[in-house]
């Protein structure tokens, strides 16, 4: 440690002498009379020991030399500042003192050479050590030629860390971006060669031997037209990592991963909306979340826990998944209740929602696969309508504010198990809405990519294998959306909740599931159809062609929020909602079959759309 600041002080005290001697020269225009040569010896003392007591005050000497940026540049301005100001305070307040400190000019022009000195011998020992660092891992020679999409914020950030502390052997040589203001400007030191337009060309100039996608939140179109034409150029894509890791600058060389399916979806990312609305929902407030250790509901936990909530409790059946999720929630806040518990157990739940007094209710727990639902009918009424009853009523008893329950597309005209249960679980909630103490709603949305049980897992298993990938359709299509759009919608939703209503998103188009199947197998670098193949085997039991979720003016209202919409869903009469969970529970007592029960389920077309 001695010898590194034995090092610093004397370069630094290097640097003071030759800005000192400067600027008696420049003021002097290279003739400085002797007079002033004798008086400049004598106050050289007193310049330096006020300038090293001032980087020292500041906090300069603490600072590393190789990871020195423009952030501590405001360091060296106030101890450089700072001293100068008290020679020129010593000029005039203590004028005895004549010989122990420079003229007023040479004071000033001093202070402006000696922070650019000490400011540049940084960055010139900075680049020093990481040219050194580069050569020393042989990267010279073996570093694969980069270009990045992107010359913003994120961009500069990622050519920032490959440079500094690249580990992946990657030397940035370009940049693409479609502004034409960014046109011939340079981003640490690497030139913006064109736009997206310009891809072959700076490709085969340049010699680009991997792209890297660098976009704050990549518009989907663009992400889709750089893989395409890397593929058509036989050169591998990356993508930076998301929003908050750019932002924050925690971004590192390893977070770099190769494009998802979900990049590439035709649809671009919901709205998030406003986060300090959520967080005025949220925050302070105890929040407990059903399901928690599935898909949604981890994430609904960790979304949840980054607002600040006064309590977090988590309630899931599977004792692994929750211990999952409550060491991964457990680094966002404290505040948090791991629950293993039933939902369906009426009396467990009671002493849940005592002991904890939520005030907000998540409900994510549910079954929701459905081929397997089709033969297990029984088991699907009493965990996705009859303990969603259960808990509605307890939630009324604990004077829970607002309970929001995840609900499907599969519930419009539902065809399947799955859809009818979760459309039952709707009305059975509106019914209880109608007590006044508690507000219920519910929110339809599509499939969530890589939600367990969904169509990509199945999909990357497949391709592992080598194929083929099976599809039940040519014409089958769904709407998608990513894990964190669903569960900020749901936060969104609760937020707008007056009490009542089925919240819809307005998902864009529906994607064909065969060209999900195509653009999967192109990722993972395997031609469609030659290299690997799709094969149709039929609609399973409760599927439909497409699903339903309409937000036009006939169907749905607006909300605040731009992509949640209200749908304009009839709600019965709270005799026929009864008498509906009344025959489904006696059937469930009487454990009747699985026929007699999808006949009851089904019964009416499950009343209303």
């Amino acid at each position: 440690m001695w010898r590194r600041w034995a090092v610093t002080h004397a370069l630094d005290l290097m640097v003071m002498a030759i800005a000192y001697i400067a600027a008696y020269v420049l003021r002097f225009n290279f003739n400085v009379p002797a007079l002033y040569v004798r008086e400049g010896a004598s106050a050289f003392a007193t310049v330096v020991l006020l300038q090293v007591a001032a980087l020292w005050s500041c906090g300069c000497y603490r600072l590393l030399w190789q990871f020195i940026s423009v952030c501590d540049v405001a360091r060296f301005l106030r101890a450089i500042g700072s001293s100068t100001l008290v020679l020129v305070l010593l000029r005039f307040l203590v004028p005895e003192w004549r010989g122990l400190r420079p003229p007023l000019s040479i004071a000033l022009l001093n202070g402006v050479l000696v922070l650019g000195g000490l400011l540049i011998l940084r960055l010139v020992w900075r680049s020093f050590r990481e040219n050194g660092s580069r050569s020393e891992r042989g990267e010279a020679s073996t570093s694969r030629r980069t270009l990045l999409i992107g010359a913003g914020t994120a961009g500069n950030t990622v050519a920032r860390e490959l440079r500094q502390r690249g580990t992946a052997a990657l030397e940035v040589v370009g940049f693409l971006d479609d502004d034409s203001a960014k046109q011939g400007t340079f981003l640490q030191g690497v030139p913006v060669c064109g736009t997206l337009a310009d891809f072959s060309r700076v490709v085969h100039t340049l010699r680009v031997q991997e792209v890297i996608v660098s976009m704050v939140q990549a518009p989907r179109h663009v992400v889709r037209q750089v893989v395409h034409a890397c593929e058509a150029h036989g050169v591998p894509v990356r993508i930076a990592p998301g929003y908050s890791e750019i932002l924050d600058g925690s971004v590192s060389v390893n977070q770099l991963r190769e494009v998802d399916i979900a990049d590439l979806l035709g649809r671009e990312e919901v709205d998030l909306g406003d986060v300090a609305a959520l967080a005025r929902f949220v925050g302070g407030q105890r929040v407990l979340i059903t399901g928690a250790g599935g898909t949604i509901g981890s994430e609904l936990a960790r979304q949840v826990a980054h607002l600040g909530p006064e309590t977090l409790v988590l309630v899931e059946r599977s004792e692994h998944a929750l211990y999952e999720i409550d060491r991964a929630v457990r680094r966002l806040t404290p505040q948090v209740v791991p629950v293993v518990a039933d939902i369906g157990d009426g009396v467990r739940m009671r002493g849940v929602l005592k002991a904890h007094r939520p005030q907000i209710v998540l409900h994510a727990a549910a079954h929701k696969h459905v081929p397997l639902l089709e033969s297990n009918v029984t088991e699907a009424v009493r965990n996705n309508v009859l303990a969603t009853r259960t808990l509605g009523e307890l939630a009324v008893e604990a004077g829970v504010r607002v309970l929001v329950l995840l609900s499907t597309d599969k519930a419009v005209h539902p065809s399947s198990v799955m859809g009818a249960t979760k459309r039952l679980a709707e009305l059975a909630l509106q019914d209880l809405n109608a007590a006044g103490r508690t507000k219920f709603a519910a929110v339809r949305f599509g499939n969530v990519l890589g939600a367990s049980g969904s169509v990509v897992p199945l999909f990357r298993e497949q391709i592992r294998k080598g194929g083929p990938l099976t599809v039940t359709h040519p014409d089958m299509r769904r709407y998608f959306m990513t894990v964190p759009e669903a569960v900020r919608l749901v936060l969104h939703a609760a937020s707008l909740a007056a009490g009542g209503e089925i919240f819809i998103l307005d998902m864009g188009e529906p994607v064909r599931i065969v060209e999900l199947a195509e653009e999967m197998i192109r990722l993972s670098g395997f031609q469609p159809y030659e290299e690997m193949g799709i094969t149709y085997i039929g609609m399973r039991p409760g599927e439909k062609l497409f699903e339903e979720l309409s937000t036009d003016a006939e169907h749905a209202e607006k909300t605040r929020h731009a992509r949640i919409f209200i749908g304009k869903i009839p709600v019965l009469p709270r005799a026929v909602v009864m008498a509906r969970l009344s025959s489904l529970r006696a059937g469930c007592a009487q454990n009747v079959t699985d026929e007699e029960m999808r006949a009851e389920l089904m019964r009416d077309g499950v009343a209303t759309p």
